[in-house]
């Protein structure tokens, strides 16, 4: 559920949502030609399915309610947004009513919420499908990347007791530079010169770290 969304009208919202989203995606089965340029398909499927309908909403609500079946269909729910988001280096679904984020190296919790435990589980199995894992009660658990190389580990019960959960560690889209590091405080200029040097000299070199220490 988006917050942004009034409390007093959410439930209907919800329900339209979910009518236009089964209207788009019979639409994309029963014609699997449309799906050459899906974004701009599914956006004129979006606009005719809701003329249709024949309501108006106010702007900017129906401006949103759009962005979160474009986000359903295309990406990746409610989470798509935080994935896009440049600032967030980490997403973490904790069951289905905590959302947390890591933005600027301190974690956050956001005001996300899914409406239960089958909608983590279905992001998850949106993830996994075209990479062919499984997860089950069996197996449950799963390491995967999404298409833009984030990795993907995701937990459900028997082994998460709290419900399934997803974390999704992003990627950078720019590497950081050395410059950048002695910026930020991880190193300094005395410590990046003996690093050059190390490399320079082709000396070995090892590097650890925790898990989402950037090593």
């Amino acid at each position: 559920m988006n917050p942004a969304i009034p409390s007093q009208h959410a439930a209907e919202i919800s329900k339209l949502k979910n009518h236009l989203i089964n209207l788009i995606s019979r639409e994309l089965e029963n014609n699997p030609r449309l799906n050459e340029d899906r974004r701009k398909v599914v956006s004129q499927l979006l606009q005719q399915a809701y003329n249709g309908l024949k309501i108006s909403l106010p702007t900017t609500l129906r401006d949103q309610l759009f962005r979160e079946i474009m986000d359903e269909l295309l990406g990746f729910g409610i989470l798509q947004p935080l994935l896009d988001d440049p600032e967030i280096s980490e997403v973490m679904v904790n069951g289905a009513k905590k959302v947390y984020i890591e933005k600027k190296g301190k974690i956050l919790k956001t005001n996300i919420t899914f409406e239960d435990d089958a909608a983590v589980m279905r992001i998850i199995e949106k993830i996994i499908l075209p990479l062919g894992r499984r997860i089950d009660p069996d197996s449950p658990t799963v390491d995967a990347r999404l298409p833009d190389g984030s990795r993907v580990n995701a937990v459900i019960p028997p082994v998460a007791i709290d419900g399934p959960t997803i974390t999704i560690r992003k990627f950078q889209k720019e590497k950081l530079s050395i410059e950048d590091l002695i910026r930020f405080g991880s190193l300094t200029p005395t410590m990046a010169e003996f690093i050059r040097a190390c490399v320079m000299a082709r000396l070995n070199i090892v590097i650890s770290g925790g898990t989402g220490s950037g090593k």
